[in-house]
């Protein structure tokens, strides 16, 4: 047998396959059942998560400039925000047009 290349549940169009299931012939009583696989999942403990969470860290305050370089923030194209420095940049940034 090759080696499988790609899904196992889509055919090599895309198209999902259908799902089949397997039949088992019961040894008593003759009477062919469907059987689903189940999951497997594996055998670790369940650990409780912690029931208070206050005071775990504390609030980081957000960042905010406090420089004196930068007077304000200028629009050049669409929504490209630059810094503006000075006054001579601000009406340069002004004059520009499309």
């Amino acid at each position: 047998m090759g080696v499988i290349h790609g899904s196992m549940r889509h055919t090599v169009s895309g198209r999902k396959k259908k799902v089949t299931r397997r039949k088992t012939v019961s040894h008593k009583t003759g009477h062919i059942t469907n059987v689903s696989r189940l999951a497997y999942r594996r055998s670790t403990p369940e650990y409780a998560s912690v029931a208070e969470t206050t005071g775990v860290a504390a609030r980081v305050e957000a960042p905010r400039y406090t420089g004196t370089l930068v007077k304000g923030i200028g629009t050049m194209h669409k929504s490209n925000a630059i810094p503006i420095i000075d006054e001579e940049q601000m009406r340069d940034l002004a004059r520009m047009r499309r």
